[in-house]
C-alpha cells in the first residue's frame, strides 16, 4: 500500500545500507550479480554461460508448469527474445502446451492417484500410448519441490514399455503430496533425489493405477504410413479399437485369468507310451460286485429318484448348523470358481482360481464332501447293491487282520470280537438302513452286507477298505447318544468313501473286476488303473467340489489348500530378469 517502491541491496547475505525509495511497478524484482564470488571452487565449476542458461531455463520451465497461478518470464541478458513466458491465468495444461508444444498437450490425459494407508496423493498429466519420443521427460514435484526419484522413474518406464515401441519414452508430469516426515532428502549431495517411507509399496500401488489408466485410455491408436503413389507425402490414418462398453475396466496382462475349457491339462505335459490296440475283454470274477438299484444300461450309477423326505430330527439340524458354522466362504468361493489343472498323485491335485495356482489335498477335501452329502441327504440316500453279498463275520475278521485296526491278543479272541461286530450292527440295522442306506440282512442264513450308501453319482468307495469300515462302525461309533451316533457314523463313512492314497486303489464301478492275466500285460493293467482313479477325480470329484463343497475354515491354515503361484508375482520376477 506504499506510494512508492523501495530498493535494498544485500552483500554476502547482509543488508548494505538502508532501503531507498524508488519508482517501481507493482511486484518484486530481484537481481543477482557476482554469484559465488566468495566460493571460488564453486565458481570455477561453472560451465559456459550458454550451458548454465540452458540449465536455468529447464528448471524455470518445470516450475512454471507446476505453478500455474503465477506468470513466469525468462530472458537472456543482451537478447530481446523471451525464452520462457507463461500467463498467470494459464492452467497446467496450457503451460505444457505453451512450453512443450501442442503435439504433447493433445496426447495428455489427466492422472490422479491416492492411497490413504500410506498418506500419499498424486495428480498430474501423462501422455497416452499414441505419443512417444526417444528422451523420457519426467517432471516430478514432491510437496511442491522439484526433485527426482530413480525408483519411481524406473517403474513408469516399465509400465510404458508394454505399450510404446522399443527405445521410446513418454512425457509425465506428477505432483506428489507426502507427509514431510516420510520424505528423506539427504540421499543426494544436492538434495535433488529423494527417498520416502514405504517407497516400494507406494510405487507398486502407483504402477497399478498407472497401468489401469493407460489400459482404459487405449481406445484409439494413431499410425502413420506412406501411400504407394510417389507424389503422396504421407497419410495419417486413425484406427478405432472398440473399447469395452458400460465403463468396464480393461484387465491388465498380469491380472488376466487365462482359463478355457479347451486348455490342456497337466497330464498333457508328461510323456506317455502309445497304447497298442487290443481286443481283450474284461471278465468278471466272483467276489464283491457293485450294483446300483438305479444302474443304467451304460453302467453309470446315479442317486435314487425316490421321494424326498424332510428331516425334522433336532440332532441332525444341530449337526448341520455346526457344519455350516465351521465352513469357510472364502474357500468355498475358490472351489466354486476353480479350473482343474491336474492330479499330482492320488492325494494331491492342482487347480487355478483367478490368477493363482493352488495345491489341494484331494483326500481331505473328499472327506469334507462326503460329510456334507451325508448330512444333506440324511434319510434320502441311494444304495449300491452288493452281489454276492459279503459275510459280516468274514469282513470283521479281515478287518481285525488289518494292521490299521491295531488288534493285539490283549483285546480278546478275534472270533468273539467278530461276533460283537455282528451283534452291534444288526441291532441297529433298521436305523442304519432308514437313515444312511447301509443295508444288512441274512443271505442263506448268514449275516451279510447287501447294500452301501450311494453318496455321489458314478462314485464307488474302494471296496478293499470295507472290512476296516465295518469293524470301525462297531467299535468307534457311540450308539447310546443320538447326536454322537450320527456324528461318529458320518465321520467313519466319510473316511471310507474318501479318495484312498494307497497304490492300486480305485473309485469306479469296474474296480471289482479283474484283468485276465493271459491276455493282458502288467503294464496295460497298471495303465487302466492309473486312468481309472484319475478320471474319477477329475470328472466326478472335482465337479462335485465346484458345485456343492463347503470347505472347513481349517483348510486355509492346515495346508489342505495351499497357494503355490500367483501370476502378478511371476510378472515381477520376469521384470527383474
Amino acid at each position: 500500500e506504499s506510494k512508492c517502491g523501495f530498493k535494498a541491496e544485500y552483500s554476502d547475505g547482509k543488508l548494505v545500507g538502508a532501503p531507498k525509495p524508488t519508482a517501481a511497478n507493482q511486484g518484486t524484482t530481484i537481481t543477482v550479480e557476482d554469484l559465488f564470488f566468495n566460493v571460488p571452487n564453486r565458481l570455477a565449476a561453472l560451465r559456459s554461460s550458454a550451458e548454465e542458461f540452458n540449465k536455468i531455463s529447464e528448471v524455470m520451465t518445470r516450475y512454471a508448469i507446476h505453478n500455474s497461478g503465477v506468470g513466469f518470464t525468462l530472458k537472456k541478458a543482451g537478447e530481446t527474445g523471451v525464452t520462457v513466458k507463461t500467463m498467470p491465468a494459464n492452467s497446467i495444461l496450457d503451460n505444457i502446451r505453451c512450453l512443450y508444444g501442442p503435439s504433447v498437450a493433445k496426447e495428455l490425459i489427466e492422472f490422479e492417484f491416492e492411497n490413504e494407508r500410506y498418506k500419499v496423493k498424486s495428480k498430474g498429466y501423462i501422455t497416452n500410448v499414441n505419443y512417444s519420443v526417444k528422451k523420457f521427460t519426467f517432471l516430478l514435484f514432491i510437496n511442491h519441490r522439484l526433485v527426482d526419484s530413480g525408483a519411481l522413474r524406473k517403474s513408469i518406464e516399465n509400465v510404458y514399455a508394454s505399450y510404446l515401441p522399443k527405445g521410446m519414452s513418454p512425457f509425465v508430469y506428477l505432483s506428489l503430496e507426502i507427509d514431510p516426515a516420510n520424505v528423506d532428502v539427504n540421499v543426494h549431495p544436492t538434495k535433488h533425489e529423494v527417498f520416502f517411507l514405504h517407497q516400494d509399496s507406494i510405487i507398486e500401488k502407483f504402477q497399478q493405477a498407472l497401468e489401469q489408466k493407460l489400459l482404459n485410455s487405449n481406445a484409439s491408436r494413431t499410425f502413420y504410413t506412406d501411400r504407394l503413389l510417389p507424389e503422396s507425402i504421407g497419410a495419417k490414418i486413425d484406427f478405432q479399437i472398440p473399447s469395452s462398453s458400460g465403463g468396464e475396466k480393461t484387465t491388465a496382462p498380469k491380472d488376466m485369468i487365462r482359463t478355457s475349457s479347451t486348455d490342456q491339462k497337466l497330464d498333457k505335459f508328461f510323456m506317455t507310451t502309445p497304447k497298442e490296440s487290443s481286443t481283450n475283454t474284461i471278465n468278471s470274477t466272483p467276489g464283491v460286485g457293485a450294483q446300483s438299484k438305479n444302474e443304467s444300461e451304460n453302467g453309470k450309477i446315479s442317486c435314487a429318484d425316490s421321494e424326498f423326505r424332510e428331516c425334522k430330527l433336532t440332532s441332525v439340524k444341530t449337526l448341520r448348523k455346526q457344519f455350516q458354522a465351521e465352513g469357510s466362504q472364502v474357500a468355498r468361493e475358490m472351489f466354486a470358481n476353480h479350473t482343474f489343472v491336474g492330479c499330482v498323485n492320488r492325494k494331491l491335485g492342482l487347480f487355478q482360481h483367478a490368477t493363482k495356482l493352488y495345491l489341494v489335498n484331494t483326500h481331505t477335501a473328499s472327506i469334507q464332501l462326503f460329510k456334507q452329502l451325508l448330512l444333506r441327504d440324511f434319510g434320502n440316500i441311494g444304495v449300491i447293491k452288493l452281489n454276492p453279498a459279503p459275510s459280516l463275520k468274514e469282513l470283521a475278521l479281515l478287518g481285525l487282520e488289518n494292521p490299521e485296526a491295531g488288534w493285539s491278543p490283549d483285546d480278546g479272541d478275534k472270533t468273539e470280537l467278530a461276533d460283537f461286530v455282528i451283534s452291534t450292527l444288526f441291532k441297529h440295522r433298521e436305523m442304519l438302513d432308514d437313515y444312511f442306506s447301509l443295508q444288512m440282512d441274512f443271505v442263506d442264513g448268514v449275516e451279510s452286507v447287501i447294500g452301501l450308501p450311494l453318496l455321489l453319482d458314478d462314485y464307488c468307495p474302494w471296496l478293499a477298505g470295507l472290512p476296516l469300515y465295518i469293524l470301525r462302525l462297531a467299535t468307534e461309533v457311540d450308539y447310546t447318544d443320538e447326536v454322537e451316533c450320527f456324528r461318529g457314523f458320518i465321520q467313519e463313512t466319510a473316511r471310507f468313501y474318501a479318495v484312498p492314497c494307497k497304490s492300486g486303489a480305485r473309485m469306479d464301478l469296474d474296480q471289482h473286476k479283474s484283468q485276465s492275466k493271459s491276455s493282458t500285460s502288467d503294464d496295460q493293467i497298471k495303465d487302466s488303473e492309473e486312468e481309472g482313479w484319475k478320471f474319477t477325480i477329475e470328472h466326478v470329484l472335482y465337479p462335485a467340489f465346484k458345485k456343492i463343497l463347503l470347505p472347513s475354515q481349517a483348510c486355509l491354515t492346515d495346508r489342505s489348500l495351499l497357494q503355490i503361484a500367483n501370476l502378478p508375482d511371476l510378472y515381477k520376477v520376469f521384470e527383474r530378469c
